[in-house]
């Protein structure tokens, strides 16, 4: 038997107009539904049945007709982070997208591999988004920033270590971090402290700030401590995250004659402690050891991985940040921190 070739018919593309003739409103009505506008007064039953409709028929609002008709459009857009950020910064990124979604915006994350900032600015422009919020992978210029408002876009938010002329700034003290791990380390004696310094790709924005303010912390407790002799000395480590990195940085350690480590993050500290450990390296006794993040399986550890917790603004307040901005977007860039950060002090140092 042989089989026809012949396609199905294309399925027509449900309508407004279709919506409204199944529920028996008008096409007004399905709009003011369907866009949840909350000027037109619309009965509980009415918006039922609208959405029954839309729902039966495979209806959905046309994102560009709506956004000819209001003039600008809901979209939100996120470039995508192409780096390890972590469970803290994962968790603050996906609240901050669940925000914008209660407040109505379409949020649209974009991939801008092989993009520099002006080449960037003007890739997202071409979507005409209401906002923008950089998460400080790309850096944006002030040409950058004029680009995508002469676009439309109502606000630009960067997040990232400092401020860009016509945007607001959410910015992150990493060298506080570093600085707050290596001050603790010298409290409790230690003055061969090294590094971490992962060597995954991204990294590199949050890892140097961070070996910076752990440089200037020991030069602080060297001026600070007169019976230290040659005062703390700083020691990049290099490390990937992987069992073997670990195990080769951890086979050499007494040759580096370390007393201590901040190891950038808890992951990377978990991952080197279990490796000092298999090396017969006792922590803390012969090298004290503290991450960052304050996750929950560095309490789980033995010994408990002492860290600098990083206390953030939520997902929740950029929201409103971003939304803030779009209705007043005449007025002046503002700058926020965007995170404190302290020393939880456990068994590991």
């Amino acid at each position: 038997m042989t089989q026809s070739t012949e396609q199905p018919a294309d399925r027509p593309v449900p309508t407004s107009a279709d919506v409204a003739r199944l529920a028996g409103v008008s096409r007004a009505t399905v709009s003011y539904v369907l866009n949840n506008t909350s000027a037109v007064r619309i009965s509980d039953p009415t918006r039922r049945k609208v959405r029954e409709a839309a729902e039966r028929l495979g209806y959905v609002p046309h994102a560009a007709a709506r956004s000819l008709r209001a003039g600008h459009t809901r979209m939100v857009l996120l470039p995508t982070a192409h780096i390890p950020v972590g469970p803290l910064y994962s968790h603050f990124f996906n609240e901050l997208q669940w925000a914008l979604r209660r407040l109505d915006y379409t949020v649209v994350q974009y991939g801008s591999v092989g993009l520099d900032g002006d080449g960037a600015a003007r890739a997202w422009a071409e979507l005409r988004p209401v906002a923008v919020v950089s998460l400080g992978e790309i850096v944006l210029t002030p040409h950058g920033v004029e680009v995508l408002k002469r676009s439309g876009a109502k606000a630009v938010i960067t997040v990232g270590p400092g401020q860009v002329e016509g945007a607001h700034a959410l910015v992150m003290d990493q060298s506080g971090i570093g600085g707050r791990a290596v001050a603790h380390l010298i409290a409790r004696g230690c003055r061969r402290i090294g590094v971490v310094m992962p060597e995954e790709p991204g990294l590199g924005m949050f890892s140097g700030p961070r070996l910076a303010g752990a440089r200037a912390a020991a030069e602080a407790g060297a001026h600070a401590d007169a019976d230290a002799g040659a005062g703390v000395r700083i020691v990049p480590l290099p490390l990937a995250y992987a069992e073997d990195s670990a195990a080769a940085l951890a086979a050499r350690w007494r040759t580096l004659g370390l007393d201590a480590v901040f190891a950038f993050s808890d992951e990377y500290a978990m991952l080197l402690m279990r490796a000092l450990q298999d090396e017969g390296i006792s922590v803390p006794a012969e090298t004290a050891v503290i991450g960052s993040d304050d996750l929950l399986l560095g309490r789980l550890l033995r010994p408990r991985l002492s860290t600098v917790r990083i206390d953030m603004v939520t997902g929740r307040w950029l929201a409103d940040l971003v939304d803030r901005a779009v209705r007043d977007p005449g007025g002046d860039p503002e700058r926020y921190d965007l995170m404190d950060s302290r020393v939880v002090h456990r068994e590991s140092s």
